[in-house]
C-alpha cells in the first residue's frame, strides 16, 4: 500500500473522480437483472473511495473532497448530456464551468505541492 501513497496525489484524484463518474453514471442501470454493471458500479465505488482516501494523505481533506466531487458533478452531468439524453442548456453550461472553475481554483489555491 505504501506504493499508491508515492504516487502524486492530485493524479490519484483526478481517477478516483473518473471513478466517481463511472459509478455514478452506472447506478441507473443497477439491479439484480443487470449483476454485471452493479458490480462495475460497486468496483467503481470502492476504486473512487480508495482514491480519495489515498490523496486525503497529502491533500487537505476539505480541498481533495471538493475536487473528488467535482470531477463527479461535472462528469455526471456532461455524460447525462451525451449518453442520456439529458437537456444541455445555457444554464447548466454556466453551471458546470461554475464548478470547473472552482476546481481549477482548490487545485490553484490549495497550498499543497505537485
Amino acid at each position: 500500500m505504501s506504493g499508491l501513497l508515492s504516487l502524486n496525489p492530485w493524479l490519484v484524484l483526478v481517477v478516483a473522480g473518473l471513478f466517481e463518474v463511472m459509478w455514478a453514471s452506472g447506478i441507473k442501470y443497477v439491479g439484480v437483472q443487470r449483476p454485471l454493471i452493479s458490480l462495475g458500479v460497486v468496483v467503481a465505488l470502492i476504486a473512487s473511495m480508495v482514491g480519495l482516501w489515498i490523496a486525503t494523505q497529502k491533500l487537505p481533506v476539505g480541498t481533495a473532497y471538493a475536487v473528488w466531487t467535482g470531477i463527479g458533478a461535472v462528469g455526471a452531468a456532461a455524460v447525462g448530456i451525451v449518453v442520456y439524453g439529458e437537456p444541455a442548456t445555457a444554464v447548466r453550461a454556466v453551471c458546470i464551468l461554475l464548478i470547473v472553475s472552482g476546481i481549477v481554483g482548490l487545485k490553484l489555491f490549495s497550498g499543497a505541492a505537485a
